[in-house]
């Protein structure tokens, strides 16, 4: 599940930060929606998959609600799901 869990959390991300810096761009300033709605479709999926397997790898773990609450709001901020990869998931603490 771990390996899941930072691909997932790597992904969800990328598709973010696609979304803000290369999608809506394209939408807003150059009039091209339809980038936008599939990079939207497959963050809405991967950020999805991100808060389930955030939820089960907590579980799994027997880790404290405080870091389940790290790895949940680091779902809403930009570049925060590769710091929650890099520190909590790469050694599995």
């Amino acid at each position: 599940m771990l390996a899941a869990f930072r691909i997932t959390a790597i992904l969800e991300g990328i598709s973010y930060l696609a979304l803000f810096a290369v999608t809506m761009p394209l939408k807003y300033m150059a009039g091209l929606p339809m980038p936008n709605k599939y990079v939207g479709y497959a963050h809405g999926v991967l950020f999805i998959g991100y808060i389930i397997l955030a939820i089960l790898y907590w579980y799994q773990k027997k880790w404290s609600f405080k870091r389940l609450l790290i790895l949940l709001v680091a779902s809403l901020l930009p570049f925060a799901t590769f710091y929650v990869e890099k520190k909590y998931l790469q050694k599995s603490v």
